[in-house]
């Protein structure tokens, strides 16, 4: 069930993440959902590391901390899929 979860979690919040960043991502779905998984994953470590994932109540700070991991990740991982696609493009081309 673990699993599910994280798929569920990184659709939300990579879909979030593609909605603030200016600009249109051409990543795919399945792209989207792995970079909003790495992205809780990245604002979980950053909570834990400064104390905070575990809180009375709703963890609004872990949840904060997750949707600017997921940003961050869904930014710099467009950069990088679009310049695969641009060189495997550019190889097929020639």
């Amino acid at each position: 069930m673990g699993w599910l979860w994280a798929i569920i979690v990184g659709l939300v919040l990579g879909v979030i993440a593609r909605a603030i960043l200016p600009g249109k991502q051409d990543i795919p779905l399945w792209l989207t959902v792995v970079f909003g998984i790495l992205g809780s994953i990245l604002g979980n470590a950053v909570a834990t590391w400064i104390g905070v994932n575990d809180t009375k109540g709703i963890d609004w700070i872990r949840h904060v901390l997750q949707l600017i991991g997921a940003i961050a990740v869904v930014g710099v991982g467009d950069m990088v899929w679009q310049s695969i696609r641009g060189n495997r493009n550019k190889t097929r081309r020639t």
